[in-house]
């Protein structure tokens, strides 16, 4: 068997969670292609106006994978109970998929996570182990393996941060979620494009998140989003370490729009370039603006010398 997983949305936030699982489980994983302008298109057609890009990019990673796999993996997700919430989206995430490729030869299973009703991660992924016709013993196995598995992975990446902080250059902490930034078409272009400009680009998804969770509330106290507060948190950890901080949002984005603007009210000590992400071609909007951004630091770091 062949379970499909769409390289988008939340596979950069649990791609090692749930490969080691499947893989665990002896069942073999497909990954959709990178993103390119024909996802997007894709995607951008099975999609409503309103839906985020990010949202949009996922639905072309679906359809990618139609004739590739057995069924495509999409989780749905409501809450981490006093953790924090998702935006709605994730939680009808499934129930869109099934429903706009309901004429397309393409089978979903899922995982249903939300603690406020007692269903934990661990009793989720239990239970799709088992209905893909594995044993409990054999699905407690494979789900505590993946966390260790995940858990090493994120102290690694934290570790590699950790060796930026000690590089010469202007620093700059890039804050949007881990589906915008390891984006190959949205935002690595951003991270390449900082390099270019000899700038050392920190990105806000390696810290540790359970503390994140804590530390964000020295900046905001009421941030109901579980992965905002870890973005928050992760401005307080690398606040005095950087120069300056750069925004991403994927147009259109409820939650990112109200805590972007909030960060931009509190954080004054900081320059802040707000980056609103959209279906439009071409970078090189982007570039001048990253440029500016870039120059504005060093003239300033230059006079405080």
């Amino acid at each position: 068997m062949k379970i499909g997983i769409p390289r988008a949305l939340l596979y950069y936030r649990y791609d090692t969670l749930w490969k080691t699982f499947f893989r665990e489980l002896g069942i073999e994983t497909v990954l959709s292609p990178v993103t390119d302008k024909t996802i997007l298109d894709e995607g951008s057609l099975y999609s409503i106006d309103e839906n985020c890009l990010s949202s949009k990019l996922f639905f072309g990673h679906i359809a990618a994978l139609e004739g590739r796999c057995d069924a495509v993996f999409v989780p749905r997700i409501a809450n981490y109970g006093k953790d924090g919430i998702l935006c709605s989206r994730f939680e009808a995430l499934y129930d869109m998929a099934v429903n706009t490729f309901r004429d397309k030869d393409l089978h979903f299973v899922t995982c249903d996570i939300d603690l406020q009703q007692k269903k934990s991660e661990q009793k989720a992924y239990t239970a799709l182990a088992m209905e893909l016709g594995k044993t409990k013993a054999e699905a407690y196995k494979a789900y505590e393996t993946a966390k260790s598995a995940a858990a090493e992975s994120q102290q690694k990446k934290i570790q590699a941060q950790q060796q930026l902080l000690d590089k010469d250059g202007i620093k700059i902490l890039i804050v949007g979620h881990s589906y915008n930034l390891y984006d190959e078409y949205i935002g690595k272009p951003i991270i390449k494009n900082l390099h270019d400009l000899n700038a050392v680009p920190l990105l806000a998804d390696a810290v540790d998140l359970k503390q994140a969770r804590q530390d964000y509330t020295s900046i905001c106290r009421d941030v109901p989003w579980i992965m905002n507060r870890e973005l928050v948190g992760a401005i307080a950890q690398y606040h005095d370490a950087v120069d300056g901080i750069i925004l991403i949002t994927a147009f259109p984005c409820g939650p990112d729009s109200m805590l972007n603007e909030m960060i931009i009210r509190r954080i004054k000590d900081r320059p802040i370039l707000n980056l609103l992400l959209d279906s439009q071609d071409g970078n090189a909007g982007i570039e001048t603006r990253l440029e500016s951004f870039v120059d504005i630091i060093r003239f300033r770091k230059e006079a405080a010398i």
